[in-house]
């Protein structure tokens, strides 16, 4: 089983996170952020990834924004994604997926290349708050996720105009194309999916 735990804490944070990337879906969330919690779970059960998550921050504070706990989530997140794959041997490597979320249609482009990237294009200027949750944190959130984990990450929002749907997408599909690109391919299961034999 390919497994991470991480513990986190600072002075704005404190979040305690495993993974299994070899899992079903299941998931515990906690983080006090609602629309975040719904997210992770999705994401969780969309790459079939286990995630055990509790998160508590400074928004917590009357008056304090979730920006901190957020970007933080992402950070452990991508780091216990990193810390499960190893050596990478086998791993399929790029992902790709679209996710139809009714109006909204978006597409992630992965590769767990160690070179940290993102591109982000997407408009969620229709609704800047959902719940407790600030939506222009979702790109803070994929680029801490991407540069913490490795991973070159594009995000493409073809059309869609309820910013739920276009934020829901987004995770879906970031979940779909992980989970095919740390799979195993058995054909090559011993080997580094790079001609330079290093990722």
């Amino acid at each position: 089983m390919r497994t991470a735990t991480l513990t986190r804490d600072t002075r704005e944070t404190q979040i305690s996170l495993t993974i299994n990337l070899d899992g079903t879906g299941k998931s515990n969330i906690s983080t006090n952020i609602g629309f975040l919690d719904h997210m992770l779970i999705l994401l969780a059960f969309h790459s079939d990834f286990d995630l055990i998550l509790t998160a508590h921050g400074d928004h917590e504070i009357v008056g304090m924004d979730p920006h901190h706990l957020i970007e933080d989530v992402a950070i452990a997140l991508g780091k216990c994604i990193s810390e499960a794959l190893g050596n990478k041997l086998g791993i399929r490597r790029y992902g790709s997926f679209t996710i139809p979320m009714d109006e909204a249609l978006v597409t992630c482009d992965l590769d767990i290349s160690g070179r940290p990237y993102l591109v982000f294009n997407a408009d969620l200027s229709g609704n800047q708050k959902l719940g407790g949750y600030d939506t222009e944190m979702t790109e803070e959130f994929f680029r801490a996720l991407a540069f913490n984990a490795g991973i070159t990450l594009h995000l493409n929002e073809h059309y869609g105009h309820n910013t739920h749907h276009i934020i829901e997408g987004m995770f879906k599909a970031t979940a779909r194309a992980l989970k095919y690109a740390v799979s195993i391919d058995e054909s090559k299961a011993n080997s580094i999916p790079s001609s330079k034999g290093l990722l």
